[in-house]
């Protein structure tokens, strides 16, 4: 639906030839960004650059980078002589030599993004017409591992490369790489069984999106640890493609808020025994918890399945090891805090049996040591700042390396320490985002680093000093020079508690302090999910093309989104929308004490956990004139059990907290403008959110516009529909924000 709300075509006209009369003022080198060259996607044009991906070592000296249409290639460290690990040529004329591969097939299939490598990258897997086919690259020779109707998922090798497991029809099989060798290692699955795979909420809230395998091989290769996920008593969601004349129907497994779970058991089965029972670990202990098996893995000698585990609402974590033979488990350590405990990963093992871990126990990430009974024998760091993540430690020299927030809460730098926690070190020298990948010798380290206005480069470093070896990618983007763009600038701004919340400000590149410019806010504010960020973003240059058109653009993290610490996020517990919005008002008062602000106009953009901040914040204060909410919460009774109870519990044990914190039950409140997106087969945050919304805003008489994208899930998906999404929100701004330079896309259209 569309409101009537609208500027005259006259106005919108004469913005127009302000904005080209002034554009023609600068320099004739540069120019200002327009929707089409950030979002057409028949333009092409690359403000990120290219950096090759999938960096991986392959042994201390050697690492493998993939380029999208290209082979695998196998990197000299040092020197950067590189060869591809696997000819396409010769693998597309194996795959044609089979029987039946129609004519260009091939070709296809070789080049195909997908392919199952084993640990040296000697060997792969591909998938042929539903069936997996074995590849030794030195030999040129391809065995079929399947034949079957049903197709297979989470294909992995075993650590030896001799053997071959994935998951078919909810059965975990394996089989040995001379093909047609099955062992179908479990044969109750099937339906809303499922066995070596995750359901919905376990891949979205816990073990990471799009990842769906649930097994995990003993570093031996003699037996496979896995989880049964039972479906059956959790409720289901239907989502509707509405293009096809007769709708097509997909149903999802999908626990709302105080739904039932899936019931989760860990079993360990021999990997290459037909027929051989499942052991499963006793879990009795955890019954009436109704718990979560949130990480599972291997001590490195193969003799026990180490996991954790937490009850329904996440208010503790038991990290436990089990006797992959009897099942019998023992508890190491308990990890508890004032509201919820968050997973922080697997523990590193030293050679002594003591391991490193990462805890929050003081409210702050750090390393520590801890023996087999779950002692502390060193706090390895510490301070009011985070270690994001654990490298290794390099047990002879007593050194842990790690990634932390010690320089700074919105970038991320590569340290050294010792193990007893002296001689703190960091090693990345420029501000910005440093991303490192350490060689298992633990001398050399891949960096990916960028900053707010340089796209991704990669150089290796040595780890006893930092210093850098060689650029692998210095990844120029000449497109960039050809646009003049406003600085983005950082800031700090207490809120009323004397906290520093975190902000980023671009002005318009004429900026004028005599004038006075409305503000487009953009937030996310989700507990510890940062926005200020000293780190390249796509997103910042739509931010910059706004403040091209006359327009403050306005970031703030909210102190439980502010990453310092989960501390800063545990005020939030059960009372979502309440603190974020009273921190974001905060920030405005900071703003709006500027002389070149106007109050009076000032927008907002969120999507998703930003799209429920957008809906909460115009229905709970009247400090904003627009909004633009996407991919919207408004119901948290809508949403899955895993994130919403760590945060809010369940719903009978914190019912007002839950309608407190849901725009829906405040819409009579709308103050505003209100542009409300989504997309129609969203799986993630279902499109009934924003629709619920929208009938109450209807009932209470209250105009709004709304967008809906069919055939899109919780992110658009296709570069077209970005387009248009993109060129919406900017008529949207320039409508309702009313910049003195604004130009609808319209008028950019005839450029």
């Amino acid at each position: 639906m569309r409101s009537s709300r609208r500027l005259p075509r006259v106005a919108i006209a004469a913005a127009s030839l302000l904005f080209l009369a002034l554009a023609q003022v600068g320099s004739a080198q540069q120019r200002a960004l327009t929707i089409a060259d950030l979002y057409d996607p028949g333009r092409r044009i690359s403000f990120s650059g290219r950096v090759p991906g999938g960096l991986t070592w392959l042994d201390d000296r050697h690492y493998v980078e993939r380029h999208a249409g290209g082979p695998p290639m196998r990197v000299e460290a040092t020197t950067g002589e590189r060869a591809p690990l696997v000819d396409l040529g010769r693998l597309e004329a194996a795959i044609a030599a089979l029987p039946g591969v129609a004519t260009g097939e091939a070709g296809r299939v070789a080049r195909r993004a997908g392919h199952v490598f084993n640990r040296d990258y000697s060997a792969l897997v591909f998938a042929l017409e539903d069936d997996l086919y074995h590849y030794d690259i030195e030999a040129e020779r391809v065995d079929r591992l399947t034949e079957s109707p049903a197709a297979e998922t989470e294909v992995s090798f075993s650590p030896d490369g001799r053997f071959v497991a994935f998951v078919r029809d909810g059965n975990l099989v394996v089989t040995d790489t001379g093909g047609f060798r099955e062992h179908e290692l479990t044969d109750d699955g099937g339906g809303r069984i499922r066995n070596g795979q995750l359901d919905w909420v376990y891949q979205e809230e816990i073990y990471g999106r799009g990842n769906f395998r649930a097994y995990w091989w003993s570093p031996d290769s003699t037996r496979i640890a896995y989880l049964q996920l039972d479906d059956r008593d959790v409720p289901s969601f239907t989502v509707l493609d509405h293009i096809p004349y007769r709708p097509e129907v997909e149903t999802w497994d999908y626990p709302k808020a105080g739904d039932a779970n899936p019931v989760v058991r860990l079993g360990v089965v021999g990997a290459q025994d037909a027929g051989a029972p499942t052991s499963w670990v006793d879990l009795a202990a955890y019954t009436a918890e109704e718990p979560l098996v949130v990480d599972v893995g291997w001590t490195p000698d193969s003799g026990r399945v180490v996991f954790q585990v937490q009850n329904r609402e996440q208010t503790w974590l038991d990290l436990n090891l089990a006797d992959p033979r009897t099942g019998a488990a023992d508890t190491v350590l308990r990890e508890t805090t004032e509201a919820w405990v968050n997973v922080t990963g697997p523990p590193t093992w030293l050679r002594d049996g003591t391991m490193l871990i990462l805890s929050e126990r003081t409210g702050w990430q750090h390393v520590y040591h801890v023996d087999r009974a779950g002692s502390v024998l060193a706090a390895v760091t510490g301070g009011e700042w985070e270690v994001r993540a654990l490298h290794g430690v390099d047990e002879d020299a007593g050194v842990v390396y790690f990634s932390g927030t010690e320089r700074s809460p919105i970038g991320l730098d590569v340290y050294r320490v010792g193990l007893d926690g002296t001689g703190l070190r960091r090693l990345s020298e420029r501000e910005g985002t440093h991303s490192a990948r350490f060689n298992p010798g633990l001398t050399h380290y891949l960096d990916r680093w960028s900053d707010v206005s340089t796209p991704p480069q990669v150089r290796v470093h040595a780890a006893a000093d930092g210093s850098e070896v060689r650029v692998a990618a210095a990844n120029p983007v000449p497109a960039l020079e050809r646009y003049e763009l406003p600085r983005p600038e950082f800031l700090q701004v207490p809120n009323r508690d004397g906290f520093e919340m975190e902000a980023l400000l671009i002005r318009p590149p004429d900026f004028d302090p005599t004038h006075r410019y409305p503000v487009y806010q953009h937030i996310y504010g989700g507990p510890h999910v940062q926005r200020v960020r000293n780190a390249w973003s796509t997103e910042t240059l739509y931010w910059q093309l706004l403040a091209q058109h006359g327009v403050l653009v306005w970031v703030l993290d909210n102190s439980t989104a502010s990453g310092k610490g989960a501390v800063s996020t545990w005020p939030v517990y059960q009372r979502f929308g309440e603190l974020e919005l009273r921190d974001l008002e905060d920030g405005l008062d900071w703003l709006t004490a500027q002389p070149y602000v106007d109050a009076e106009r000032i927008g907002i953009e969120g999507w998703s956990y930003g799209g429920f901040m957008v809906s909460y914040a115009l229905t709970h204060s009247r400090r904003w004139s627009m909004g633009i909410a996407g991919g919207s919460v408004t119901d948290w009774r809508d949403y899955d059990t895993i994130y919403t109870e760590r945060y809010m519990r369940k719903p009978q044990n914190n019912s007002e907290g839950y309608r407190r914190s849901s725009p829906r039950f405040r819409a009579a409140d709308l103050h505003g403008a209100l542009l409300l997106v989504h997309g129609s087969m969203d799986e993630n945050v279902h499109m009934q959110n924003t629709l619920q919304f929208a009938y109450a805003l209807q009932q209470a008489g209250k105009p709004f516009d709304m967008m809906i994208y069919p055939k899109s899930r919780h992110r658009l998906g296709s570069p077209d529909l970005e387009h248009h999404r993109r060129a919406m929100m900017l008529d949207f701004v320039i409508e309702h924000l009313r910049p003195t330079r604004g130009v609808s896309t319209t008028e950019q259209a005839g450029q």
